[in-house]
């Protein structure tokens, strides 16, 4: 993988720096991101006030929610855009360096013409949406509802010139005219042949949703304009329905407030990072338990289960852990394959740890709630962590411990000061929201408050210069994030109206076994999707589907969201597709090829810990 690779799929899983600097392609964008950076802020600094107002002086704000709500779809759209600019939207890149180079560059700039024409076909569609919300007016501001509606048009906007240039800068004038061709051809075709496809009924999804979303995968075309593709040419081709609806449920994908927390978690990694908040957890964890034998595997476990708890994110986890532990796990005799196998699979373990953007969307789409799956995240992760711990420690028979001295209690003492106000992170966001006293965007507001407070006043604070620079980063990367939400939440809309949910759901439902084979076919659904699709879309694709089916046949909806979290963030650090799998190795900088002989047996221990979740429903709702 090279940088952007490592880039775009570092953004999907919520990561916090770029491990190279990306490339600001265009100067003109510099206001775009001044404005994404200033949404940002405007949006926590509202959260707070409501929050201030709301608990303190028991009068909330009415218009608190619609400014947010204001200021958020259109630091998402800005930020999309801003992800095109600097290569960091999410895509699958297992496939490409497979080809030949130039067949690979020629699928390259193939698909990103295809995005071109998606964009710019969408673009009179949302400029039709925005008119159309003016109709609308919000109940607190009473502004026209076209106010936060006309995000949409302009991030479509500034994302297809953006993709335009990068084409007509490309100079691959034989391949941007074949594809054009090709293009049309197709679509006169099938919009000629459109009764005969609308004959094919409920086939279509298989042909449009699966088949050409999954060309498009491969082709390395981002995962948000892959499903978006995917959707358009389905609506046009398949169905009768206007292309206009697709653009509502983009919207409503992208727009829950439940999903104001997501770019304030990734922002609270960003301060994590540059504080170095992490790495004095993980200096402490070191002086407690350096000494025992399999000690720092232990170390690193437990510090991307406390890691975790703070910054929502694995990428974040992995870079901050990694860099601390590894010089003194080489000394002992850990090998350096072995130490990035067990740094993925300990990622994979700590991501139900709350706050994780993962189980924020899960409660979002399918409707649970999001204090349940925090509380529950916790002991999930626990039990996974006991899983991996064993097998550390089963390992370790011929570590080297010459040397090695138990910690003094003064140094043990003064790394526990040092980490105490990090350490209260991840028990206060589990505990407010866990609690009731606050929703998860209030706590991750209230955390990030927090966290750059402590971190300016015992952690050296951190230099304005990279104030603004996190602010863009975090915009952008929520923006990526937020637009694969969309484009999923109009792909699981079309599936749904097709009746294909109804047909799924009196399939499972009359197969024999009840809901232990229900639940045995939802592990092998969400591994397989881990792996190609990462978590977020999978969730967003499947979750509406799946839950309702899962309620009937008398599963907890918290214990099923468990399992299937777990068996994606599995899939997501699977060798040779997931793409977790490739970031641990370019943040370890070890050959994939080498790790990939050694993450085998720490991904079946994680597999033996999902079998006794999934089998055990106590587990996942013991602390509720």
């Amino acid at each position: 993988m090279h940088h952007t690779d490592a880039q775009d799929a570092e953004l999907a899983l919520g990561g916090i720096e770029a491990l190279t600097e990306p490339k600001r392609a265009e100067r003109w964008m510099r206001p775009v991101e001044i404005a994404a950076a200033g949404l940002l802020v405007i949006m926590i600094v509202t959260v707070l006030a409501n929050v201030f107002f709301r608990y303190v002086l028991a009068k909330p704000l009415i218009w608190g929610d619609e400014v947010a709500s204001i200021s958020f779809i259109w630091m998402a759209m800005l930020g999309a855009a801003l992800a095109v600019d600097r290569h960091e939207h999410m895509r699958l890149t297992v496939f490409l360096p497979l080809l030949p180079e130039r067949l690979a560059r020629v699928l390259e700039i193939a698909g990103s013409v295809l995005v071109c024409l998606l964009l710019l076909r969408l673009l009179p569609v949302a400029v039709e949406y925005a008119y159309e919300e003016s109709f609308v007016t919000s109940p607190a501001l009473q502004l026209p509802m076209s106010w936060r509606a006309s995000a949409l048009p302009a991030g479509i906007g500034l994302m297809a010139v953006l993709m335009v240039l990068s084409v007509l800068r490309s100079r691959e004038w034989t391949v941007i005219g074949g594809t054009l061709a090709v293009a049309g051809l197709l679509v006169a075709l099938l919009w000629f042949a459109k009764p005969a496809v609308l004959g094919f009924g409920n086939w279509n999804l298989p042909l449009f949703l699966g088949l050409f979303a999954g060309f498009l995968l491969i082709i390395g075309v981002p995962i948000a304009f892959c499903f978006a593709l995917a959707t358009l040419g389905y609506l046009t081709f398949a169905t009768n329905a206007p292309v206009f609806v697709m653009m509502g449920r983009i919207d409503e994908g992208m727009s829950s407030l439940i999903l104001l927390s997501v770019p304030v978690f990734v922002l609270l990694g960003c301060i994590l990072d540059a504080t170095g908040m992490g790495r004095a957890i993980v200096s402490f964890l070191a002086s407690m338990f350096g000494h025992v034998k399999a000690g720092m595997s232990y170390v690193l476990l437990g510090s991307m289960f406390l890691v975790s708890g703070i910054s929502g994110s694995k990428v974040s986890d992995m870079a901050t852990v990694a860099p601390a532990l590894f010089p003194e796990m080489r000394r002992r005799g850990h090998s350096a394959p072995e130490m990035t196998a067990l740094l993925a699979t300990g990622a994979a373990m700590a991501d139900t740890v709350p706050p994780s953007i993962v189980l924020i969307v899960l409660g979002s789409v399918a409707g649970v709630s999001i204090a349940g799956l925090f509380t529950s995240g916790f002991a999930i992760a626990m039990v996974l962590l006991v899983v991996l711990a064993i097998l550390a420690r089963w390992k370790a028979r011929g570590e080297r411990m010459e040397g090695v001295r138990r910690a003094p209690l003064n140094v043990i003492g003064k790394t526990a000061l040092i980490a105490a106000p990090a350490l209260v992170l991840p028990f206060m966001i589990r505990s407010l929201v866990g609690g009731g006293v606050a929703t998860a965007t209030e706590v991750s507001t209230i955390a990030t408050l927090y966290a750059f407070i402590i971190g300016a006043v015992l952690y050296g604070g951190i230099p304005l210069r990279r104030v603004g620079g996190m602010l863009v980063e975090t915009a952008a990367m929520s923006g990526a994030i937020l637009l694969i939400l969309g484009a999923a939440s109009a792909m699981a809309w079309a599936l749904t109206q097709s009746g294909f949910a109804r047909d799924l759901m009196t399939l499972v439902t009359g197969l024999p076994g009840g809901w232990v084979v229900f639940m045995l076919a939802s592990i092998a659904i969400f591994l397989v999707l881990g792996c190609i699709l990462e978590g977020l879309p999978a969730i967003v694709l499947l979750a509406p589907i799946m839950f309702p089916i899962a309620r009937g046949l008398g599963i907890h909806d918290i214990h099923y969201a468990m399992v299937i979290v777990t068996a994606m963030n599995i899939g997501l650090m699977a060798p040779p597709i997931g793409i977790g799998f490739y970031i641990a190795c370019k943040i370890a900088n070890v050959p994939a090829e080498q790790v990939m002989m050694k993450i085998w047996p720490y991904l079946a221990a994680l597999m033996v810990g999902l079998l006794a979740i999934a089998a055990v429903p106590w587990f996942s709702t013991a602390l509720l």
